[in-house]
């Protein structure tokens, strides 16, 4: 009995750091759209990532936990940091300014069927199937659809911005799926800062060569607020549950989170900012939202049968 309270409870606290997940994600689209209305995009997620990384790094020195001794690990760590944050979220930003908080998200949906292709290669036991690359060829699909819909509108900006969120789902994707292959005894909280940092001196950089000096912004209120949620929420909190979480459990599941995501988006980007989609957009997000279902979603059958 007490065995099977205790494997209750640590399936009830993966589903809840799941769920828990999925709902801040999926607020932080809204967000980072609101603070971009004052804040350019490279000096945004980079004073996000610094502030981020403060209670992280206090965590860090209050558990006393020891640093990586092999190389390899340093390695590993600031080449996911500046994928998966210099590059990933530069994109990311920059592509919100030309598309709705929305449609980003579900543009960004396509990361777990990134996640997919990469963990073929680079996770053993995780190989693509037929049905997942079924599910691939779905999503893909659905990326054709909703750019479509931006080149019948002839907006460019909105074709690179879309095209920018694409990319960055796919550096994302693999960040965390080079993670799992070969960081999974790495301390989350250390990955997590050490990324952060990693991610945030080049996305500075960038941000002062192109945007001048962050203390010359006009940093409104709701900017601040906006930042203040992204930094210790979207970030802090954030990727310590999501490390925590593809370490418990298979990378393909935790790569469900943005069926929760892409809904909290698109539902948050109606109601505060009025954001309407098209209904290319809405059928690309169906069928991107179908295809993650085909590729991750587990046989019923094949489970019975086992």
């Amino acid at each position: 009995m007490k065995h099977g309270r205790e494997v209750l409870a640590v399936v009830t606290g993966k589903v809840l750091a799941w769920l828990s997940l999925g709902l801040i994600w999926g607020a932080t689209w809204l967000f980072i759209k609101i603070g971009l209305a004052d804040v350019p995009p490279f000096t945004f997620a980079a004073i996000r990532f610094f502030i981020a990384a403060v209670p992280l790094f206090v965590l860090l020195r209050v558990r006393r936990t020891p640093l990586p001794r092999k190389m390899s690990d340093w390695v590993l760590t600031v080449g996911t940091g500046v994928l998966g944050f210099a590059i990933g979220y530069g994109l990311v930003y920059w592509g919100e300014q030309h598309i709705s908080a929305g449609l980003t998200a579900i543009l960004f949906t396509t990361y777990p069927l990134f996640g997919l292709v990469f963990a073929h290669f680079l996770v053993p036991g995780e190989p693509i199937t037929m049905r997942r690359l079924g599910g691939v060829v779905l999503g893909i699909a659905g990326v054709a659809l909703i750019f479509g819909e931006q080149l019948t509108l002839g907006s460019s900006g909105a074709v690179l911005g879309s095209l920018a969120v694409v990319v960055s789902a796919a550096c994302a994707a693999l960040s965390s799926v080079l993670i799992k292959a070969r960081g999974g005894h790495l301390d989350p909280a250390f990955l997590t800062v050490a990324q952060i940092l990693t991610g945030a001196v080049p996305l500075l950089v960038v941000g002062l060569l192109l945007e001048g000096s962050p203390f010359d912004l006009h940093w409104t209120p709701m900017a601040l607020i906006s930042l203040a949620y992204l930094a210790f929420f979207g970030s802090s909190l954030a990727f310590v549950i999501w490390y925590w979480l593809i370490r418990a459990i298979k990378v393909t599941t935790a790569q469900l989170l943005p069926f929760v995501n892409t809904l909290v988006a698109v539902v948050l980007g109606a109601v505060v900012l009025d954001e309407e989609l098209g209904w290319r957009a809405l059928a690309g997000g169906a069928a991107i939202l179908l295809g993650l279902a085909v590729a991750l979603v587990p046989n019923g059958r094949r489970r019975q049968a086992a």
